[in-house]
């Protein structure tokens, strides 16, 4: 998101490159100003685990690994994420 901030920056032109619609970088764009403490994290996303479930996605934050399925308590992992976040 940062990029697109950039003096000059074209909102959809960042967003083509970065393979991210340009409505959804600019949702994001507004809700890091409405919510200054907010931060977005880089994400890496990985093909084909082998031995994972279906649905199954793990999280790496700070040097801990949390690894979900599709049936988690969404309360529970946002509590988590939070505390690892901080």
């Amino acid at each position: 998101m940062g990029e697109s901030l950039a003096p000059g920056a074209v909102v959809v032109e960042v967003a083509r490159r970065n393979a991210v619609r340009a409505n959804l970088l600019h949702r994001w764009r507004r809700e890091s100003r409405d919510a200054p403490q907010a931060r977005l994290v880089p994400v890496r996303v990985t093909p084909g685990f082998a031995g994972r479930a279906p649905g199954t996605i793990e999280i790496e934050l700070c040097g801990v690994q949390v690894r979900v399925d599709a049936s988690v308590d969404e309360a529970a992992l946002c509590r988590v994420l939070r505390v690892l976040g901080r």
